[in-house]
């Protein structure tokens, strides 16, 4: 979901942005008034994430599954050292099996032997202290597992793939060498990549990379050395300005966040059992809620009637079977209530009480 009143704004300036008169759609991305667009979405997120001063922000296009690749190009191809993974799930393994085309990478931490049901603890990471960066990732949305805190590696640069929780809590992004999401979680719509770098990391970037996958060439460009996807910039600016202005920042996303989240794995623990959490309780999703019930053809009637109440989407990810409400930052808390009480319901009628 994307904010009302950030759609609202798109709707209502569509045809012609004020002042500007033509449409963002048909606006060159060489313009001053883009260049202000691009301009406060930078600011925006530089405000909310209180970004250091040595970073830059740069917009990509090609979601992270490019980023996966980018981080090796730049960082591990070459340079005759492996690369660290936490493999917490599917997104983990699908990053270190891109990174591996371009040079060795092994995984300091895999969840695989335990379904990934939880997130590493920091000494239990298998560290290589002449590693060229240890990669990520903060929130897994098909096993529904989260991060809690930033771990501390040392001298090794901490790559992020941030996703799909980007922007739905505060981040200590100075513990970070490489932070990125793509924007369709809570950013923005599909077709724009947030990336924010260290500046020492450019300076690794080989000089022989095409210039669209090279770090250095599209920071100095300002993300504008090729065509961004204008209208997804813009509609970044617009989601950060809902979380500024009506919302009231990280902080206080991430109270609601945790709002929407326990309620509903209040009902997850308190049915004895009738509804099964994925997760273990400390590395439980915010913004991922993956639960089974006891049986697949309950799951299936569940997922009926849920359906039949409005409530879409909750069939889980094939590889983990079950359901999954996702309640990223644009689902209103009344939402996760209607669910909520669904749940309890369903539970009650089915004899799960």
């Amino acid at each position: 979901m994307l904010p009302l009143p950030a759609l609202e704004q798109a709707q209502r300036d569509l045809l012609a942005l004020p002042g500007v008169g033509i449409s963002i759609l048909e606006i060159s991305h060489r313009s001053k008034d883009f260049a202000a667009i691009l301009e406060q979405a930078e600011a925006n997120l530089r405000n909310l994430l209180r970004v250091p001063e040595g970073y830059h922000v740069v917009f990509f296009q090609g979601g992270a599954l490019l980023q996966f690749g980018m981080v090796a190009m730049n960082f591990l191809r070459g340079t005759g050292r492996p690369a660290d993974y936490v493999v917490s799930g599917s997104w983990g393994k699908k990053a270190m099996d891109e990174a591996s085309t371009q040079g060795q990478v092994r995984a300091a931490w895999d969840g695989k032997a335990e379904n990934f049901t939880r997130m590493p603890e920091e000494d239990e990471l298998q560290l290589d202290p002449n590693a060229a960066y240890l990669h990520m990732t903060s929130n897994e949305t098909i096993q529904g597992i989260q991060v809690r805190l930033t771990p501390n590696v040392g001298e090794v640069p901490l790559a992020c793939d941030a996703s799909s929780d980007f922007l739905s809590r505060p981040l200590p992004v100075e513990k970070y060498a490489v932070l990125y999401a793509c924007a369709q979680k809570n950013a923005g719509p599909a077709g724009v990549t947030i990336v924010i770098l260290r500046d020492d990391m450019l300076q690794k970037c080989p000089k022989d990379l095409p210039s669209l996958v090279n770090y250095r060439v599209m920071a100095e460009g300002k993300s504008l050395f090729n065509t961004p996807p204008v209208f997804a910039v813009y509609m970044v600016k617009l989601v950060t300005d809902w979380l500024l202005s009506t919302v009231g920042g990280l902080e206080k996303m991430n109270e609601i966040n945790r709002r929407k989240a326990q309620m509903l794995y209040e009902v997850i623990d308190q049915s004895k059992g009738f509804y099964r959490g994925h997760a273990e309780p400390w590395s439980r999703s915010l913004m991922n809620v993956t639960f089974r019930l006891p049986d697949a053809p309950l799951e299936e009637q569940f997922l009926k009637e849920a359906k039949d109440r409005g409530l879409a989407e909750l069939k889980g990810h094939r590889s983990v079977g079950g359901c999954r409400a996702s309640i990223y930052n644009a689902m209103p808390e009344e939402g996760v209530r209607t669910l909520r009480d669904f749940m309890l319901e369903f539970c009650e009628q089915r004899g799960g009480k």
